[in-house]
């Protein structure tokens, strides 16, 4: 059929700016899941002044409320903790540390954790907090 002009009329619709629009927000959503950071989630204690330690290789040891210590996300004993510890400290002796104690644990428990830190002479070590209101 002819539109005048020498011009056909199309009787189907071009879905391929569609397709395209919906890979991109696939792409999208992909990345944006993956980027989550995995956690321990812990009530932090505030502090007037919150510093921010993240570094690419900063090793996070978390005390949650319950006094389970956790290395990046996984749960570990003490004496796991200190080997792992001891495997980093080789590979990198100035490695950060970021200690992350739930606000209601035993001090007891954050005190262990960081004589452990001593006596690896890991000295690079931040104490979490969150923002005051």
């Amino acid at each position: 059929m002819d539109v005048g002009g020498g011009r056909k009329a199309y009787n189907e619709i071009n879905i391929t700016p569609m397709v395209d629009l919906t890979f991109v927000l696939l792409v999208i959503f992909i990345i944006m899941t993956t980027a989550s950071v995995q956690g321990i989630k812990v009530d932090l204690p505030k502090a007037s002044s919150a510093v921010n330690l993240a570094k690419p290789k900063t090793i996070a040891i978390t005390v949650n409320d319950q006094g389970q210590v956790f290395m990046d996300a996984y749960p570990v004993t003490l004496a796991e903790l200190e080997a792992r510890l001891r495997t980093e400290k080789a590979t990198n002796p100035e490695v950060p540390i970021v200690l992350k104690g739930d606000q209601v644990v035993q001090y007891g428990k954050v005190t262990e954790v960081l004589d452990l830190l001593r006596k690896l002479e890991l000295n690079k070590v931040g104490l979490a907090t969150g923002k005051s209101n």
